[in-house]
Formats: structure tokens, C-alpha cells, sequence
């Protein structure tokens, strides 16, 4: 049995790494493997042709795979909120929170996780297309074995793009680096809406049929999520074997500073905002009802 998850070298979906690497799994008694799936939409095919068990990734994807929210369902939260950064570059002296920054500016993102940033940039009143702001993907940076945010820098080094939009690993690479200035934190810094959030997903078909692997899959991550809370150093051990050295030794900070967030319930209030997020987006037509949305039967282990 597989795990996939879109991007490894990277604090984003830590918690599903760690509940494989940590043997959470084994302990509930499935032999899970993990795997890197890019790019999402091959994971999401197979999800829905019974090739893949589970996958960890944003919640608002699903609907590449499944259409109008039908066919799968959310299982649990890795972390709360919206874990993207924006990062400029720094000869741009952009200041914290200044959006505007991004005008007349190329911004790596990769296809999914570009929306979220289009979103909020709506929302503070940037019109990508008025304000000449081209959000597009990096070439090369989802071929296999890749890291987005790694890549990401090193195309902002390169001055292949202006900044990024990006997990917690290329913004802190950018940052040590002296080449990125992080304009952004949509996780921690105030007033950004959490339009998405990292976390489990299986087929409808898995939770009838396997409900048990499905219920393991939760006590895992939760698992896994108080394994890290309890001994952050964890976290150093599972990059050593799965990073590069340099991103080993930054994961059990990154990790330290997501502990706050390490939560596996899946809030209505959150569904809505993802669902009315994914409206907005035009990946969505309908309102699901959050039981259509969200495994709620699994809703007992998402405290432990």
C-alpha cells in the first residue's frame, strides 16, 4: 500500500513522511509505503482508479481528480492554515506584506498552489492581468525527485523569476541564501484567510471497502503529529535519510515552527472557506454538503 504525497524535500506535508518514516503504519498493522507523485494530477488518477491508497496534498485539489467534489473525501488535517510563502527578490527590497510587490512581476508557483496566491492578490485589490503579474509554473522543477520551493530558488537565483510562491523550505533556503526576501507568510502572518490546508485524502471506494486502513490512516498522522510535539529532533532523523544535507539540517526548524499547527481536525468553518475558495477559483460549480467534503465518521481519532 502507497502514501503519495506532491512534494517531498519540504515541511508541507511532514506529517504523513513522518507517519510512514516513524512506522505509525506498521504499528497499526498496514505495510504503507511512500512515494512521490508528481505531478498531482497522476496521483489524484490514480487514487481514483484504486492504484493508490492515500494521498497527503491541499484539500482544495481533490477536485483535479474528483469533479465537483465526488468521489473522495478528506480524511484528516496534516497542519492547520495555509502553508505558502511569497518570497521577492531581495535586490526588490519589498517590505513585509506589501503585495504590491508583485506587480509587473513573474512569480514561480506550481499550477494548484498558484490559485491560493491569485486569490488573496484579488483580495487586496492586485488584478493579475491589469497589474501585469505572470504566475506560472518553473520549468523542470516537477520532474521526479524534485523539490518545488528547492527549485524555486535556485530559479530565483538564477533570474529566471522575480520571487516564488512556495512551501516553507524554499522560503527559508531564499532567506539564508541572502537571494529572497519573504514579503509573505500566509500561515502565521495576520489577516491572511486559509483558503486550503495539508491533508489526508482517500477514494469514497477505500473508506467503504478498507474503512479500517482508512481509520489507521488518521491515528497515524496523529501519530505522527504528537510524536513531533513530544521530540522535535525526530524530525532531523527522517531528513538525514530522505533530504540532501543542506535541507536536513534545516527540517526540524521549520518543523519546530509548525508544531503550533499540528492539528488533524477539519473545521466546517474551514471547509466552507476552502469550498467558497474553490468557487472563487472556478474549480468548483456547486456548494457540497461538508459530510460530502469530509470522512466525518473519522472524526473520534482526529484528538488522539
Amino acid at each position: 500500500m502507497k502514501i503519495a504525497i506532491p512534494d517531498l524535500i519540504s515541511n508541507s506535508y511532514f506529517p504523513a513522511i513522518a507517519a510512514v518514516e516513524l512506522g505509525l503504519f506498521k504499528r497499526e498493522g498496514f505495510d504503507v509505503e511512500l512515494e512521490l507523485v508528481v505531478p498531482v494530477e497522476k496521483a489524484l488518477a490514480a487514487l481514483a482508479d484504486g492504484s493508490l491508497e492515500l494521498l497527503g496534498c491541499s484539500s482544495h485539489l481533490v477536485v483535479g481528480g474528483f469533479p465537483e467534489w465526488r468521489g473522495a473525501k478528506l480524511l484528516c488535517a496534516q497542519a492547520q492554515g495555509m502553508y505558502w510563502f511569497l518570497v521577492m527578490r531581495s535586490d526588490l527590497n519589498a517590505a513585509r506584506g506589501d503585495l504590491s510587490s508583485v506587480k509587473g512581476r513573474r512569480i514561480g508557483a506550481a499550477h494548484w498552489v498558484g490559485m491560493a496566491l491569485r486569490r488573496l492578490l484579488v483580495e487586496a485589490g492586485i488584478d493579475p492581468a491589469r497589474d501585469h503579474v505572470e504566475i506560472a509554473p518553473i520549468p523542470g522543477a516537477h520532474g521526479a525527485g524534485m523539490s518545488f520551493g528547492v527549485m524555486a530558488v535556485q530559479a530565483l537565483e538564477e533570474g529566471r523569476v522575480d520571487g516564488f510562491w512556495a512551501n516553507g523550505m524554499g522560503a527559508e533556503l531564499a532567506a539564508r541564501r541572502g537571494v529572497g526576501t519573504i514579503v509573505l507568510d500566509a500561515r502565521r502572518d495576520p489577516g491572511v484567510p486559509a483558503h486550503t490546508m495539508a491533508s489526508v485524502v482517500a477514494s469514497d471506494r477505500l473508506i467503504a471497502e478498507q474503512p479500517e486502513l482508512a481509520a489507521a490512516a488518521v491515528r497515524a498522522v496523529v501519530g505522527a503529529q504528537r510524536a513531533l510535539r513530544s521530540d522535535v529532533e525526530l524530525a532531523r532523523g527522517i531528513g538525514r535519510k530522505l533530504f540532501p544535507q543542506t535541507e536536513a539540517g534545516l527540517i526540524a526548524e521549520l518543523i519546530r515552527r509548525d508544531l503550533p499547527y499540528y492539528a488533524a481536525a477539519l473545521p466546517r468553518e474551514a471547509i466552507e472557506r476552502m469550498i467558497g475558495f474553490s468557487k472563487a477559483a472556478g474549480i468548483l460549480k456547486r456548494d457540497p454538503a461538508y459530510e460530502e467534503v469530509v470522512a466525518a465518521q473519522f472524526a473520534p481519532a482526529w484528538d488522539g
